[in-house]
């Protein structure tokens, strides 16, 4: 009975901090994710590259994180493999060190935490006030699961049941390594499984030696996990987790095998054996960094472990081939598989088309505007695909749910060829018209249309996830960042009135190329957006309209 209720008591405490870090992560990325890209790629050597990866890991409390948003970005070309390694490996140190913030004796904060996260969760309806408040609660909560874990550990380490287990990966420091291996992959944070190895270190629940094993576990463990979430990737993208797990994996070994092998943990101690074991898994992430001088040569082994798919990659790539498969008609499950297919494709399309617009507005360049005017006419082609395959299924062998979804999507593909009009024929208009007249935006007002675009196209993410997945917290999260781009177009349009008010010349002169973007912007994000609402719809959490009904007389 004492071990099914320590087995239930320690399951309960691993899942409140793997949910309390989730949160906290799940809060920086809602309020800040949209700089996350302009933080990774405007590093501009190895050094910078490993401190912008080093903050990132610890606002994001997962280096594994920081490692498949370099892959994303690496995936697409946004991120050299010289950058992006030196990045992940700054992301690891960066992790290390959150556990030492983390060890510190913090209860005492526990209360005026929970009572400002929950102030700021509950009763604020600004997005950032929100979700710092949702940071705040989530920090609360690893602190929280810390002390329920010490107390879930203290009935069992004297009993016969634990040590029997550390006996025997005390003896096998290789199984205890792997252990850590396992449950960093499992777990997926390689945060909370340090922290667990700290905290029972802590209270002598197992010895120094087997928690520095499974902390070099830990490590290997969380190298290994954007190498499987990235699988889907190209191969641009899979290197860099690649390069960094080759780095990582082969140190942890050698870090394994030096630490078991000979008297180093001494050296390293002198606080308690907890520190212990966080001073080697800093010690090991920071001698890691030795790497960074090497990370560009390491850019021609990685393309020949994993070359590019050069064969088809210009006839296939988005634009350039529809996937509607006529043969599939008569199925209208499989059609309209196919239809969700092409719809995801047509915005692939319009997320290529977006992603420059900035650029352009800081470095004019007739070429490739037009290449992207080019794009449209592909949006255009795949909308009329779409109508005429959705209209060429029998509607006789389609149930009525299944013409609905044929409807819907048909509808959202209406809307991307909408937001690729905004695109093609304002937004690249009024680039070019910025290039000719010779208009120069201030400085502030370049940096809050930059702010936007990056919140828009970590929308247009969102909202391709909604369409693949349907899943309804994500919809209610997409049409919430639309109020929160109302708001956010607002403020800058009052923002530039307040420049002119101050008789600025340069807010002047770009005040029509300013207003017009952020009213591009905005209903360009409205268009993305246009996915959730038949998904809260069904889910009943949309209202019909915003009038209040039957009005009294005199009211």
């Amino acid at each position: 009975m004492i071990i099914l209720s320590f087995l239930v008591q320690l399951a309960g405490a691993t899942m409140l901090l793997l949910y309390a870090v989730r949160m906290v992560r799940t809060g920086i990325e809602r309020a800040f994710g949209a700089s996350f890209r302009r933080v990774v790629t405007s590093a501009g050597n190895p050094a910078s590259a490993a401190m912008s990866g080093l903050f990132l890991a610890v606002i994001m409390q997962s280096s594994a994180a920081v490692a498949l948003l370099v892959a994303g970005f690496a995936g697409t070309g946004a991120l050299a493999f010289a950058t992006g390694l030196p990045v992940v490996l700054g992301a690891d140190l960066g992790s290390a060190l959150l556990i030492q913030v983390l060890s510190f004796k913090l209860e005492w904060l526990v209360p005026v935490l929970l009572a400002l996260g929950g102030g700021f969760f509950i009763n604020s309806d600004r997005r950032k006030l929100k979700q710092a408040g949702r940071i705040i609660l989530g920090i609360a909560f690893i602190l929280i699961s810390l002390r329920f874990l010490r107390e879930t550990m203290d009935p069992i380490r004297d009993s016969a049941f634990l040590p029997s287990i550390v006996g025997y990966l005390e003896r096998d420091f290789v199984s205890a390594f792997l252990a850590g291996a396992v449950l960093a992959f499992v777990m997926h944070s390689s945060v909370a499984v340090i922290l667990m190895c700290v905290t029972t270190v802590a209270i002598g629940a197992i010895p120094e030696g087997v928690g520095v094993s499974l902390v070099l576990g830990a490590n290997l463990g969380s190298a290994l996990i954007p190498i499987w979430l990235s699988r889907g990737m190209n191969a641009a993208a899979r290197r860099v987790p690649l390069a960094n797990l080759l780095i990582r994996g082969s140190g942890a070994v050698i870090a394994l095998l030096l630490v078991n092998r000979f008297a180093i943990l001494p050296w390293l101690g002198g606080m308690g054996a907890a520190q212990t074991l966080i001073n080697v898994h800093i010690l090991f992430n920071l001698l890691l960094l030795v790497a960074l001088p090497f990370s560009r040569y390491l850019d021609a082994p990685m393309q020949r472990l994993l070359p590019d798919a050069v064969t088809l990659s210009e006839i296939n790539r988005p634009g350039r081939r529809s996937i509607l498969d006529e043969t599939l008609l008569a199925k209208p499950p499989l059609a309209l598989a196919s239809l969700r297919r092409e719809v995801l494709r047509m915005a692939e399309i319009v997320e290529n088309m977006m992603t420059p617009v900035m650029e352009l507005y800081t470095d004019f360049d007739k070429s490739r505007m037009n290449a992207m005017r080019a794009e449209d006419h592909s949006v255009n082609s795949a909308l009329d695909g779409i109508r005429r395959y959705v209209a060429a299924i029998p509607p006789d062998t389609m149930k009525k749910s299944e013409q609905k979804e044929a409807r819907e999507l048909t509808e959202y593909a209406i809307a991307l060829e909408t937001a690729g009009d905004i695109v093609a024929k304002r937004l690249l208009t009024l680039a070019q018209e910025k290039s000719v007249q010779g208009v120069r935006l201030s400085k502030a007002g370049h940096d809050e249309l930059a702010s936007l675009h990056e919140q828009i196209m970590a929308n247009m993410t969102l909202a391709s996830n909604v369409l693949v997945s349907a899943d309804l917290e994500s919809a209610r999260l997409l049409l919430e960042e639309k109020a929160e781009m109302t708001r956010l177009e607002r403020a800058s349009r009052k923002k530039h009135l307040k420049r002119l008010s101050e008789g600025l010349a340069v807010s002047f002169d770009s005040s029509d190329i300013h207003l017009e973007t952020l009213r591009s912007f905005k209903d360009f994000n409205s268009q993305i957006a246009a996915v959730a609402y038949p998904i809260l719809y069904r889910g009943g959490q949309l209202l019909e309209t915003r009038l209040i009904e039957n009005l009294e007389s005199g009211d």
